[in-house]
């Protein structure tokens, strides 16, 4: 059947905020979505409340609503709209979905004659309520473990008698696991029985007896009209049940499942689909096996949305689940549309994949100070890394190196553990960095037989993690000299870095470089093409590996490289690395607007990103993708194979600011701002030096390396201080001191963490108003994009403020001197392109804090709020194509706006949740109001003062 005529004006609802279990893979969802159906010709009304985000881009749809998401909201919309004829829920994750619920609940659809798409509200209701769900389930023969449901302590009580411990306490219609407990012992279930009831908006908890040690994975599917369904992939996580998927450390194509088995797995899902309901899109299903030769196969639960892992498995086979479920709800057959990526073949298929895929979460536990760490059901990661390699050796070092938690992959870097008691600990309650630990668990010589009984990961995974620690103990027998190439190649076709490869052999890591450069060890390229090159992929999504020389017939050599060079002006665009507290989405949302503004400036452009869930790493967006690390290694070589006219760094973050000097070594040319006006700005001595020559007022400073410098210090300066140290980000290691002692304990704290760091020494401006600008600067000019005025006073992170866009409490002398400096600033720095400078005010003084010539995480907000597209006017700027004077800058915004933090303590119950100079927020959303008079304002500044933490 093709398109639904009928069809010419859709609804759809976005995600909301990011918070831990909901993430920018709604972005990539979202935006996708946007994008397929305008290619239809139907008019596209959006509403999410994430400023931060592509999807919110006025670009993306033909109305954005920046509104809360709620009922109230959508009816607003929907008077005035009358023309919308439907509303698609399922790319907005769980947040989306219970919205669709409740408006159809309060009768909004019906009313205005808006018809759901994508799925339908019985297929939601029976999936988000495990009673039915389960009830359905016996009706069609697919076995669960066994279950029951619970409304209240009492029969949650009965329910644990009769099924014995371990059990699991799930709660009904929540999401990223919240409110999901493994309950081992009798005295902690009361206790964690209440707390899902609680949780449960409609108190309902599912306690089901828990399959422990049982390996897990999933499928993910698309169904169309004519009931056509395809499985896109099946992913195995390595972690056993009892871990969160979103915490698991997950592998495609599925790696331990027998051919027989993963077919049963196969008709299972196809029949749970077809019996949820009669919709067409896309959908996600558990399960559990039983880790012997039984295969036993139980049904967990079934996501009829896309998902998380939706966004993992696109990038993973490079199908665009999001772009093709969304032309499904509209009508299309799989047969009628074309594969994205070959153009030749049609979307009725299921990809094949030639490489191996490895995801590995990305925690952020040491912003929650007294976070239980270890991981369970409810999921505590806030982003999430992909490898892409030949084999799962290869991908699994790959993704630990995109990591950035200074590892340079599995072992080989002198952090491992050495601890025999604190390995055993880590490997019996599964610890953020498991993934380091087995290894240094074989390293020390524990049987892998007792790492499988501890952890129950599969032995397969186990055998090949032994493999790689036999290649390093052999690799390290030799020296640079005698190391034979079969060796070296072995090594980095296991995905060994240069790094790790120089630390086995006690060298330096360019020399490793050298050596691999004279045997001819050169990385290539091969493409992501979803069928196994059976076909031609038209798309350019590459990954790197090494290969063996081939010999043709008349004794040539050559190893095939899928990534031709164009001989187009190129630029590089470094992307932002995995989600964390402190770097979100808003630099994904950047570099997008990078790459589009380089292309429309006539370069061929080029992402280098290991985000599986972001707009940045989808297939069409630049014109080349390389799914890689943003790490030294990768990006050297990359650079070195397309030479292009130089790499924008401004936009990814602190990931892709960290590589400048790297870059500038290498004699590689850094787009915009210089490499040393960077450094300059990050190195709190010299910048403060800066303001002093330019006679800029900021807090009496000193800078200390050592804890006695930094007492001696504290005598000059006066307490309470600020404590800063530098090249951070989010506000990481900041503390306000109000004693020796605490000074003292922090300082040792941190020269611990980050050695060899340089720190500040503030004196603390209590009391402060805290205010932030952002401008475009061009060497010459200057114009300030917005000037902001946080709602919490100084010593709260600006990322978890409330900040309000223009100021509303700023009088006009200290309005020019934020002016002023911020110009003074942008200029003596060289800037070209963004920064952004954030100011204390005190008695009518403005006193600068710190700059930072980049794109911060406020440019996509004022970007919405004022109707603008800075970032790429900044990039044309950037690329030296324009100066600031040739836009015709015209902000439009009635009012005010305000940014609002999301926090996500909810997961963390234990942990302190006071505010103060390190960030804690996971997301934002935008908050419109017309006046202060405002209610909405008027409660945000009477509770100003509550958080802030010394």
């Amino acid at each position: 059947m093709p398109k639904n005529e009928k069809l010419k004006s859709i609804l759809i609802i976005g995600s909301g905020p990011i918070i831990i279990g909901q993430a920018c893979e709604f972005d990539y969802s979202g935006s996708q979505c946007l994008r397929s159906l305008r290619e239809d010709g139907i008019e596209t009304i959006l509403i999410n409340s994430n400023p931060a985000t592509i999807m919110t881009d006025p670009s993306m749809a033909d109305h954005v609503y920046l509104l809360p998401l709620t009922t109230k909201s959508i009816v607003k919309i929907l008077k005035e709209h009358p023309q919308i004829d439907a509303v698609l829920p399922t790319m907005g994750g769980q947040t989306a979905l219970n919205l669709c619920i409740e408006a159809d609940e309060k009768g909004i659809w019906e009313d205005f004659g808006v018809k759901i798409i994508g799925v339908d509200i019985d297929a939601i209701n029976i999936t988000e309520d495990r009673e039915k769900f389960r009830n359905l389930m016996e009706k069609i023969g697919v076995p669960m473990a066994p279950q029951a449901t619970a409304t209240s302590y009492l029969q949650g009580k009965e329910i644990a008698q009769k099924f014995g411990f371990p059990l699991v306490i799930r709660s009904s219609f929540t999401l990223g696991g919240a409110g999901a407990s493994i309950v081992y012992k009798a005295e902690d279930f009361d206790e964690l029985l209440k707390r899902g009831l609680e949780i449960s908006p409609i108190h309902e908890v599912m306690i089901d007896k828990a399959m422990m040690g049982w390996k897990e994975y999933e499928l993910e599917l698309l169904r169309d009209n004519n009931d056509n369904v395809v499985i896109i992939c099946t992913i195995e996580n390595m972690d056993p049940m009892g871990i969160h998927t979103g915490d698991s450390i997950t592998v495609a194509p599925a790696m331990t499942l027998s051919d027989r088995t993963f077919q049963r797995m196969r008709d299972m899902a196809i029949h749970m689909m077809r019996s949820i309901g009669d919709f067409a899109g896309g959908c996600n299903v558990q399960f559990a096996v039983s880790p012997d030769e039984k295969e036993e196969i139980i049904a967990i639960e079934i996501n009829p949305r896309v998902s998380r892992s939706s966004a993992l498995a696109s990038k993973a086979t490079g199908y665009p689940i999001a772009k093709v479920a969304s032309k499904l709800a509209i009508g299309y057959n799989l047969n009628e549309l074309n594969n994205q990526i070959t153009k030749s073949t049609s979307a009725l298929f299921e990809p094949t994949l030639d490489y191996v895929i490895v995801k590995i979460p990305r925690w952020n536990f040491d912003k929650f100070e007294g976070s239980d760490r270890t991981l369970g059901l409810q999921m505590k990661a806030v982003g999430e890394v992909m490898g892409i390699g030949r084999s799962f050796q290869e991908a699994l070092h790959k993704a630990t190196q995109s990591l950035e938690i200074k590892r340079n992959g599995l072992g080989a870097d002198g952090k491992s553990y050495t601890n025999y008691d604190q390995i055993l600990e880590k490997l019996e309650h599964a610890s953020w960095d498991r993934v380091f630990v087995i290894y240094d668990a074989i390293q020390m010589g524990i049987p892998l037989s007792r790492i499988h009984e501890i952890t129950k990961i599969d032995m397969w995974f186990l055998r090949q993690y032994e493999e790689l620690y036999q290649l390093e103990k052999e690799i390290s027998t030799y020296t640079l000299d005698t190391l034979p190439r079969e060796l070296l190649l072995e090594a980095k076709q296991k995905g060994y870095g240069d790094r790790q490869i120089a630390h086995m052999l006690k060298c330096l890591e360019s020399q490793v470089y050298k050596k691999r450069e004279e045997l001819n060890i050169q990385r290539v390229y091969k493409l992501v093409d979803t069928c196994a090159a059976e076909f031609k992929a038209q798309t350019p999504y590459y990954y790197s590996t090494f290969e063996n020389e081939v010999e043709t017939a008349d004794g040539k050599c050559f190893v095939e490289n899928d990534s031709k060079v164009t001989d187009k002006k190129k630029i590089i665009v470094l992307g932002s690395g995995p989600n964390r507290i402190g770097q979100g989405i808003e630099f994904d949302y950047c570099c997008v607007h990078g790459v589009l503004a380089a292309a429309e400036c006539g370069y061929e452009t080029i992402m280098i990103n290991c985000n599986p869930e972001t707009v940045s790493t989808d297939f069409d967006v630049a014109d080349k993708l390389y799914f890689e690390p943003v790490f030294w290694e990768h990006i050297y070589d990359i650079i070195r194979h397309e030479k292009p006219e130089g790499v924008i760094v401004q936009l990814g973050g602190q990931t892709a600011l960290k590589l400048a000097e790297k870059l500038e070594r290498y004699g590689i040319k850094i787009m915009g701002t210089s490499y040393q006006s960077l450094d300059l700005a990050e190195d709190r001595g010299s910048f403060s030096t800066l303001l002093k020559e330019n006679n800029i007022p900021y807090p009496r400073f000193g800078t200390a390396e050592t804890t006695d410098e930094a007492l001696q210090l504290a005598d000059e300066l006066d307490f309470p201080l600020l404590i800063r140290p530098s090249y951070v980000l989010g506000g990481q290691g900041m503390k306000i001191v109000i004693n020796k002692k605490e000074l003292e304990e922090h300082v040792v704290d941190l020269l611990r963490k980050i050695p060899n760091n340089k720190l500040l020494l503030d004196h603390y401006l209590d009391g402060a108003i805290e205010a932030e600008a952002d401008a475009i600067c061009d060497g010459e000019n200057v114009y300030i994009i917005g000037i902001m005025e946080h709602i919490e006073p100084c010593g709260v992170h600006s990322g978890d403020s409330n900040a309000t866009l223009p100021p509303f409490n700023l009088g006009d002398l200290v309005l020019e001197q934020i002016k002023d400096h911020t110009k003074k600033i942008a200029l003596a720095l060289n800037t070209v392109g963004l920064i952004n400078v954030q100011f204390a005010i005190k008695d009518d003084k403005v006193y600068i804090i710190e700059a930072n010539p980049r794109a911060s995480r406020t440019v996509p907000f004022i970007a919405k709020a004022y109707k603008e597209p800075y970032v790429n006017y900044a990039t044309k700027v950037m690329l030296g194509e324009k100066k600031v004077t040739d836009f015709n800058f015209n902000p439009q915004l009635e009012g005010y706006a305000i940014k609002q933090p999301v926090f996500s303590f909810n997961k963390f119950p234990n942990v302190n949740k006071q505010l103060g100079p390190e960030m804690k927020s996971t997301g934002e959303s935008i908050l419109f109001i017309e006046s202060l008079k405002d209610d909405e304002f008027y409660e945000l500044y009477s509770r100003r003062k509550m958080y802030l933490s010394k």
